[in-house]
């Protein structure tokens, strides 16, 4: 695996992936143009902020399989575009927590004791210590916008000062805040009652400008604002002017819309303003941590084994995704066999979850099944790309999850209909790597889909598996294995699953179906493809 490292990472993060076997080229500072050059030779890409992955840099990846962004923000990575393409999007959103968090308080700290501007009139030669009144944080209310990791670790840290904190996160439980014992509340509260404002959310269309003059006419008089998230949430002009005005006290910037910021931006020529270069993250033992996070993960994606931090995959714990493995390799093989008995049109799918399994995190097992379906028309379907692909051919996903699972701790079940033809196809596993079959329509089955193996239907009478038997003894056919699953009793119809050491031929199938009692709907060119009930998987 080939890894381009386009912005500086720590040195020790890229012996790590070179440790592994992996082939690391360290070029930074590259224009989109020469990025585009030489992307096509990279299986992956490790960015920091500096690197625009922009939609024309993962058109001509034709081989990129991979996006790391060392650190947290991906606003500067068209991740739409890397879905579409299959491409995983990483980044390492606990590496800089804490050195983000400690310097949001560096900054509020710095703005309400009027720092940088003591700093600067000590070293001038003067000592004016009346001119430098400055304001405690102990009973001020702050207000946090966003309780994710580094929301989350400021919280902490507020309440350490005695603060009062209050906070603002939808996707946050009142339990989890309460842990660090703070006071979720709507946004307008946060807006109305907060001493200081602190962002700690995302980039997105709708939290850019998401302080803006409406929400500054709403905001206590003499109010400090703080951004240590990402440039553009804070509406620049707005804040410039609350500030000149005296409605806002002052604010601490360490993030700008355009980075660096002109040298004419009005908001470098206050004083109540306290303003560092993007320093969040800015500590060794933040790059170290950033860095070798997004290249284990680089390593572990090579390997085959779970992305924990991708963007644009489910987010999993490794206990979980553990549990869950041999239901993703299971349901990727339900999928293969779907797809060969129904062809490359599907209208409608429901997969559903049972027993233990239907309190997992199951979005990994549905994409790894909508995978499989899509494998035998699609060459660069992956895990990534599987539901954009379905929701692009207008196909219907439905999941469900019970409790009750008969006889087995945990059950998948599939559903897949196109037309007036339909599938159902359910499975268990007992181990990582004992995942099984065990009914396909209405027909009982038990075996492990590994290696190369022949569905089919006939009639219940005697002779039909014999002749089977002999036709691949003529062509030098070992059958490893067969499996007969009835429904009703002796007379009705039997679906047959030979297991076979070598795949045969399409003439062999072909003289196959010509036989007596094989059951056939119509013509066939290649029974690899599309017959009734009549499929060949290969490995």
């Amino acid at each position: 695996m080939k890894v381009l490292v386009s912005d500086p990472i720590l040195d020790e993060a890229v012996e790590i992936m070179r440790n592994e076997g992996l082939t690391v080229d360290v070029n930074t500072g590259l224009s989109e143009e020469e990025l585009i050059k030489i992307i096509p030779e990279y299986d992956a890409i490790i960015v920091r902020s500096g690197t625009k992955v922009t939609e024309e840099v993962i058109k001509a990846a034709k081989n990129l399989k991979f996006i790391g962004r060392a650190g947290v923000g991906v606003d500067n990575i068209d991740v739409k575009a890397a879905t579409q393409g299959g491409i995983i999007v990483a980044n390492a959103p606990g590496g800089n927590t804490v050195s983000t968090a400690e310097h949001t308080f560096a900054l509020i700290l710095s703005l309400l004791r009027k720092i940088p501007s003591a700093v600067n009139s000590v070293k001038s030669g003067k000592w004016e210590r009346k001119k430098f009144i400055g304001t405690e944080l102990r009973g001020k209310t702050i207000g946090v916008l966003g309780l994710g990791r580094v929301g989350f670790e400021v919280a902490k840290r507020a309440s350490a000062f005695e603060m009062n904190v209050i906070a603002y996160d939808p996707y946050i439980s009142k339990e989890r805040a309460e842990e660090i014992g703070v006071k979720l509340v709507s946004f307008d509260e946060v807006i109305k009652k907060s001493d200081i404002i602190t962002i700690h959310v995302p980039k997105t269309k709708e939290t850019t400008h998401l302080i803006s003059e409406k929400e500054i006419k709403s905001m206590k008089d003499g109010v400090f604002i703080i951004n240590c998230a990402r440039g553009g949430i804070v509406d620049e002009t707005a804040l410039y002017n609350a500030i000149v005005k005296n409605k806002v006290r002052g604010a601490a910037i360490d993030v700008y819309e355009k980075e660096p910021p002109e040298p004419d931006n009005p908001l470098l020529k206050l004083d109540d303003v306290v303003t560092t270069p993007h320093l969040g993250a800015s500590t060794r033992e933040a790059q170290l941590g950033v860095g070798l996070t997004i290249a284990n993960e680089i390593i572990n994606f090579a390997k085959g084994l779970p992305v924990r931090n991708a963007i644009n995959l489910p987010s999993i714990e490794a206990a979980e995704f553990e549990y869950l493995m041999p239901y993703i390799t299971l349901a990727e093989k339900m999928g293969i066999i779907a797809s060969a008995r129904l062809g490359g049109v599907f209208n409608n799918i429901k997969v559903t979850f049972r027993g233990k399994l239907a309190e997992k995190n199951t979005e990994f097992v549905t994409r790894a099944f909508l995978m499989g379906l899509f494998k035998r028309i699609l060459t660069n379907i992956n895990l990534v790309s599987a539901i954009p692909v379905a929701r692009e051919r207008g196909i219907s996903v439905e999941e469900g999850k019970t409790e009750k699972s008969d006889s087995y701790e945990s059950l998948v079940e599939i559903n897949v209909e196109n037309g007036d033809k339909s599938i159902y196809i359910a499975g268990t596993c007992f181990s990582r790597d004992d995942y099984r079959i065990i009914k396909i329509d209405k027909y009982k089955v038990d075996f492990i889909p590994k290696g190369d193996y022949i569905i089919s239907l006939h009639e219940d009478k005697p002779g039909v598996i014999g002749k089977v038997g002999t036709l691949f003894g003529q062509h030098n056919i070992n059958i490893a294995g067969m499996i007969v699953g009835r429904h009703g009793g002796r007379g009705g119809i039997q679906l047959m699953l030979l297991l076979v050491d070598d795949p045969p031929t399409d003439e062999v199938l072909n003289e196959m179906v010509k036989l007596e009692s094989i059951i056939i709907s119509r013509e066939i060119k290649s029974c690899r493809q599309k017959c009734n009930l009549f499929i060949l998987v290969k490995k």
